[in-house]
């Protein structure tokens, strides 16, 4: 396994056990974190201030990584993952996500999240 993907997998982890220190530590202090149609943020505080999510979202969330593809310094994870809900119930998601990672570390996490009410695939 690349060292490229060890940090993916390890911050992946920090986030199936909501650990801030973790998942700070796999990234750069310039980290960008996009979430196509939802945010854009920049910097190591505003993303531990992030990564609890929006507040009727109960953390752990349970994530499977369904593939990972390796290119140079990117890597691309396909996933799935369920949260519960404050008021009741669970999101169920699936997840496209690139990281670009700069020695190690990564540098920008670009994210695309569609929640599915119907089944796997709506």
């Amino acid at each position: 396994m690349s060292r490229n993907i060890e940090t993916v997998n390890t911050y992946l982890d920090g986030f199936r056990q909501n650990d801030h220190e973790q998942i700070l530590s796999c990234l750069t202090d310039d980290i960008e974190w996009t979430v196509f149609g939802a945010f854009h943020l920049t910097g190591k505080g505003a993303y531990d201030r992030a990564i609890d999510g929006p507040p009727d979202l109960v953390n752990p969330p349970h994530l499977e990584v369904v593939r990972m593809v390796e290119q140079g310094d990117v890597v691309m994870a396909e996933l799935t993952g369920t949260v519960r809900r404050v008021a009741g119930g669970e999101m169920r998601m699936s997840m496209a996500e690139v990281f670009v990672l700069r020695d190690g570390r990564i540098a920008e996490r670009r994210a695309w999240v569609v929640e599915l009410k119907e089944n796997d695939y709506r």
